[in-house]
């Protein structure tokens, strides 16, 4: 009985489809040998349905072979003309790491063998070959691969992880760091509502203070300290008598005395805040002077932390270029005439040098800005994108 054309084109489809899929599922291997009845042979050992077993005759074939075909593992002669076996087991621990690779010798060349091993071949087998030792140093070699790949993998995956969480870490930080501002922005307020004859004061302080830093090549991290330590000088006021702080004549000498305390009261405010450490030393200094006269430990030239000496220049600029409740705010010629006559008595003269050589609309800049800031901060109180001040580094 003749089968119709439409029966025996889904037979063969089938059959072709079965066969497909069989190499798919089969260890596929190419040998590689210039004897045909060694390519032969491994032929009959690695047959189907187990095996796929593709055969070349040089290194150069088997190379071009494994451009076009997926292998599991390469099964070559180590003695072949032109390129040789250790030749194609360099190409392909490059090309093809993954890949198994396995090498046949002579009983003559076993150092050889040996040799292959050391430069990355799986095993060595000897002729003449046996099935049952092809079988299982194959089998050895795939599993070892196959252990390799997965410590690959595994790798691969623990370094997303690590990726993963790192990126997580970075995002609660960011938000660690936010609540580090916000939590500055309410001490700040706290400060201006008790004093607000000098409401912004410790904004454009702050500003000055790494101006003149920035111009001394400081750090990222140095100037995040200093901004911190600069917002935060006054928060020891938050202790002192209205009485005394609101004061609008001089004051006595007891009631001076008691002001002068505000630096220490800062000091053990914030001394045990782990952001604030470096923040702290510049809250209890930043009213020593460089000739010694300064409180509260009467500190002098180099024993002054370098913030506290920027600070102080800062912390004079704002103080004669603002208005008080005793006088009218100066100008900044004039303020940079008082910093430059007490260079070496109330200012680390180095410090005062770098501010003297910043030009003076720069001063009048941050001002200006720092003033426009505060006015729109105030008629949008509640909006925090306004309010951020950005204090790891402003």
């Amino acid at each position: 009985m003749i089968k119709a054309p439409q029966i025996l084109y889904r037979e063969t489809e089938c059959s072709l489809a079965a066969a497909a899929s069989d190499q798919l599922s089969a260890t596929r291997v190419l040998a590689v040998d210039d004897e045909p009845a060694a390519c032969k042979l491994l032929s009959l050992i690695l047959g189907p349905p187990v095996f796929y077993c593709t055969t070349a005759c040089s290194a150069e074939e088997a190379l071009l072979t494994l451009q076009c075909e997926q292998f599991d593992a390469v099964i070559s002669d180590l003695q072949m003309p032109g390129a040789s076996g250790l030749d194609l087991l360099t190409q392909v621990r490059r090309l093809y790491p993954q890949m198994a690779f396995l090498v046949t010798t002579g009983v003559d060349d076993v150092e050889v063998g040996v040799q292959a091993m050391r430069c990355g071949a799986d095993d060595y087998l000897v002729k003449p070959l046996l099935e049952s030792a092809v079988l299982a140093s194959l089998e050895s070699a795939l599993h070892k691969k196959k252990l390799e790949q997965q410590l690959e993998n595994y790798r691969r995956h623990l370094e997303e992880m690590v990726a993963e969480r790192t990126a997580q870490l970075q995002a609660a930080l960011q938000q660690i760091q936010r609540s580090y501002e916000d939590t500055l922005q309410a001490l700040a307020a706290a400060i201006d509502l008790r004093d607000s004859e000098t409401a912004g004061h410790s904004q454009r302080v702050c500003h000055y203070s790494l101006e003149i830093a920035r111009a001394m090549g400081w750090s990222d991290e140095q100037l995040s300290s200093l901004a911190r330590g600069a917002y935060l000088h006054d928060i020891g006021k938050l202790g002192i008598p209205d009485g005394i702080l609101l004061k609008p004549g001089p004051l006595t000498v007891d009631e001076r005395k008691i002001m002068q305390r505000h630096v220490q009261i800062g000091f053990d405010l914030v001394k045990d805040i782990p952001f604030l450490s470096g923040a702290a030393e510049i809250v209890l200094t930043h009213h020593e002077r460089h000739d010694g006269s300064g409180y509260p430990r009467g500190l002098r030239g180099e024993e002054i932390l370098p913030s506290a000496r920027i600070f102080a220049v800062a912390d004079t600029l704002d103080a004669i270029t603002s208005d008080r409740p005793y006088r009218r705010a100066s100008s900044f010629e004039s303020a940079r005439e008082t910093i430059r006559s007490l260079s070496g008595i109330q200012f680390d003269p180095r410090v005062a040098g770098v501010f003297l050589n910043i030009p003076e609309e720069t001063w009048a800049a941050i001002a200006r800005n720092q003033r426009e800031i505060a006015a729109l901060s105030s008629s949008l109180h509640g909006n925090s994108a306004i309010l951020r001040l950005g204090l790891a580094i402003p």
